[in-house]
């Protein structure tokens, strides 16, 4: 006998992924106005440190609109090709990303090795400084936002978004105080040596970025604090059982699925284990949002409780 939670996504998760799709799109905005400013800056002066940072910028637009396109297809219901619904296309924007973010780097490192051959000084570079701290402004607000709300919405494609733009951030700062030193040195050197390090830093945070999101594709399990919240909602809730083991979880997107075996008394009626497991399957779904839930039942010569580790006690 098996237990399955398919119930319809509720309100407070469908304005969730409302939400997720406006800052999607506010993300989309930011990154063409980042970009310009950071061109801006790079035509002033004619830095390939500064054209590097908006290289970078250009990637931005590029994974902003990917992660738009993934949220919007992601929240697509289940059909006869996906029935357990479209939750992973976030993991593939994210993933989009990195790659992005890999060949911006490399992009980055040959323009670098020109300048670095034939270095130059740079023109107007206190009105191009100027314009690339607005940029890095915008964008650490921005980044933080991103951060926040996708860990709160349980978002792959805004949270990886978010950090990506940090790395942008610290691009930026980092840039301009090697630009500082440039201009106080004369060391027109030092442009291209800046511009190197930060597609070094780029490539290490696309690298990432890729792989945690490859690992998520592959099914990885729920965070230990979100498995630790179903353990006590089982322990808790699963009074009229005797035991559960085999606990499974996996997360794609907002969605967490969990599967597990309950064993019951041999003569319990399937009616009580039914009741049993929808009392579980609410308790799960309250500790964590947007949980789908699969229990198969047992009697009670399959307990496992001195042989698998997750077995839980009742």
């Amino acid at each position: 006998m098996e237990s399955v939670n398919d119930a319809p996504m509720t309100d407070s998760l469908s304005a969730t992924e409302t939400w997720i799709e406006r800052t999607a799109r506010g993300s989309l905005a930011v990154a063409v106005l980042v970009m310009a400013l950071k061109y801006a800056a790079y035509y002033v002066t004619g830095s390939v440190a500064l054209y590097s940072d908006a290289l970078e910028s250009v990637a931005n637009i590029l994974t902003a609109f990917a992660a738009l396109v993934a949220i919007r297809y992601s929240k697509s219901p289940p059909d006869r090709r996906h029935p357990f619904g479209h939750h992973k296309a976030e993991y593939f924007s994210a993933v989009f990303e990195g790659v992005l973010i890999i060949v911006a780097a490399l992009l980055v490192l040959d323009a670098a090795w020109g300048a670095l051959r034939e270095p130059r000084q740079m023109d107007q570079p206190a009105l191009g400084l100027v314009i690339n701290v607005a940029a890095a402004v915008v964008n650490s607000v921005w980044a933080w936002f991103l951060i926040t709300r996708g860990a709160a919405w349980r978002s792959p494609a805004l949270h990886a978004d978010g950090w990506h733009l940090v790395t942008d951030v610290v691009t930026s700062v980092g840039v301009v105080g090697g630009l500082l030193i440039a201009l106080a040195t004369g060391w027109a050197i030092l442009d291209p040596l800046l511009a190197t390090i930060v597609a070094l830093n780029i490539l290490w945070h696309g690298y990432h970025i890729v792989h945690r999101s490859l690992s998520s594709l592959l099914d990885e399990a729920a965070p230990a604090g979100t498995a630790a919240l179903i353990r006590e909602a089982i322990r808790v809730h699963g009074r009229g059982a005797l035991e559960v083991h085999d606990i499974r979880t996996r997360v794609a997107g907002r969605t967490t699925f969990v599967e597990f075996h309950l064993v019951v008394p041999g003569a319990m009626t399937v009616e009580a284990a039914h009741a049993i497991c929808d009392r579980l399957e609410g308790a799960i779904g309250e500790a964590v949002e947007g949980a789908r839930t699969v229990i198969h039942v047992e009697p009670e010569h399959k307990a496992k409780l001195h042989q698998a580790h997750d077995a839980v006690r009742l």
